[in-house]
């Protein structure tokens, strides 16, 4: 287990377009029960999620958000739990 994520029960990551590879990997060793990610690459956070869900995370919950009206971008808020 990774020790820095020992004293918390949940995590809120919303990382740049290019994902959170490396600490989805970290958090996919954790014993943090609950995980909320948000993105604006669909790309990404689907490789993102695969990571979690590979070390025992279920996915919970995926909410799109269209924050940016008149633009083709929408971020994504997706609930993991162990």
């Amino acid at each position: 287990m990774t020790p820095e994520f020992k004293p918390y029960d949940a995590v809120v990551f919303d990382p740049p377009r290019a994902g959170a590879e490396f600490q989805c990997q970290e958090l996919a060793r954790s014993g943090v029960k609950k995980i909320v990610a948000v993105s604006c690459n669909p790309l990404t956070l689907a490789r993102d999620l695969a990571i979690l869900v590979e070390g025992g995370y279920r996915i919970t919950g995926v909410t799109p958000i269209d924050q940016f009206l008149w633009t083709s971008h929408v971020e994504v808020v997706a609930t993991l739990e162990k």
